[in-house]
């Protein structure tokens, strides 16, 4: 006699939304290499097996669900068949790819159709959500922080008004001060009917002076953000996502650039960030802030910064033939000085660099010491679990004092 079993639920009944799933997955889909620091192919894209590894992994450590449905479902997923289990992770998987969260792209699976033959990339739609994601749970950690353009000294004619008003200059945006204005001709010309305004009764409301930002985030991905027993890119990944979502949807004028530095340096989208892995294995912070300048210079804004994070001193440099020269020991002569140079030549150019060390041996707290005596940046010991949290502040509250 064939039994049959019924249960309460179904794989379809188990309804689960993308975003739950980019929530769950967030580290899996920013991973930095901490999982396998010698994969012999860094920065490769996933596959489908992997993404089903990672939500099954997501479902048994209970990650999914809030604690009704938790407690509800607990026990049925326990009694799913092993081809219910397949249906569910394959069905969520889909999912994502079906909803834009996830791009398949060609290349060599683990499975025997042509469908889940292919690797899978991360789309700008799910590095959108994993900025916002990040700067919303860090933001909550900050309690209340009030947004806004960056504060200056200066005053400037605007529409929000703060100041007295002035009289009206060319150029000047016209957000007239009517009643001012009117007291103006009143005196001159009296009080009759029709009443003549002339050029020098105008007078228009002061508002604060906006200043836009330009802004390098210099990132070390040196093999030692990975190493000692802890996942230290991953968390810089997140802070560079969340700071992007910040400026674009709080500061439109201001400008993020990411660069990251380890045997040289290179600029990358922040789409391409979400996939990188560390390596290779020097820190050549001088090639970081070289490339960081020349990214500057092209932009035409009030101020320009450099926020560097970094858990080491530079040990490796580019020689001006090219070779590259490499000392891991102490703070080496040759290697700190032509830094160093850097450090000058951004103060030169009215380039702040504001520094979070996540790191506190000697030889690195002697080298931040120097970049912020050089050029009167700022200077943070941070651990990866509190960098979102410096690096935010200091981004909302930047004083004008710090960069007149």
């Amino acid at each position: 006699m064939r039994w049959v079993r019924y249960t309460k639920y179904t794989p379809e009944d188990i309804q689960i939304s993308s975003e739950d799933l980019l929530r769950a997955l967030s580290d899996f889909f920013l991973r930095s290499g901490f999982d396998n620091p010698y994969d012999p192919n860094p920065g490769r894209r996933m596959s489908f097996a992997e993404l089903r590894r990672a939500i099954e992994q997501a479902l048994n450590e209970e990650r999914l669900f809030d604690e009704e449905k938790l407690e509800q479902l607990r026990q049925w997923l326990e009694r799913l068949s092993q081809e219910q289990w397949d249906e569910l992770i394959d069905r969520l998987a889909n999912q994502l790819i079906e909803e834009g969260y996830l791009e398949p792209r060609p290349g060599p699976g683990s499975f025997g159709d042509a469908e889940r033959a292919q690797s899978l990339e991360v789309t700008d739609k799910s590095i959108d959500f994993l900025g916002y994601k990040t700067l919303k749970d860090l933001l909550g950690s900050l309690g209340k922080a009030s947004f806004g353009a960056h504060d200056t000294r200066d005053l400037a004619t605007g529409i929000e008004a703060s100041g007295a008003s002035k009289l009206y200059e060319f150029g000047d945006t016209m957000n007239l001060d009517v009643s001012t204005t009117l007291f103006s001709a009143i005196r001159r010309e009296g009080l009759k009917l029709p009443l003549e305004l002339d050029y020098a009764d105008l007078h228009v409301h002061q508002a604060e002076y906006r200043s836009s930002c330009a802004t390098v985030l210099l990132l070390d991905c040196s093999h030692s953000m990975i190493l000692y027993g802890e996942d230290r890119f991953t968390p810089a990944k997140k802070v560079a996502l969340a700071l992007a979502h910040l400026i674009r949807t709080q500061y439109p004028g201001d400008t993020l650039r990411t660069v990251l530095f380890h045997d040289s340096a290179e600029e990358v989208r922040l789409a391409e960030l979400a996939q990188v892995h560390v390596g290779p294995w020097y820190t050549n912070t001088r090639d970081g802030l070289i490339l960081a300048q020349r990214l500057l210079q092209r932009e035409r804004k009030d101020m320009k910064q450099i926020i560097m994070i970094t858990d080491g001193k530079p040990s490796a440099l580019t020689l001006e033939d090219g070779r590259m020269y490499r000392n891991a020991f102490g703070l080496d002569p040759l290697v700190m000085s032509r830094t160093l140079e850097e450090v000058a030549r951004c103060k030169r150019q009215g380039i702040l660099i504001n520094t979070f060390m996540l790191a506190s041996d000697y030889h690195l707290v002697q080298f931040v010491q120097q970049v912020t005596e050089l050029c009167r940046g700022k200077a943070y010991f941070t651990t990866p679990y509190t960098l979102g949290e410096y690096l935010l502040l200091d981004y909302m509250n930047r004083k004008s004092r710090t960069i007149h």
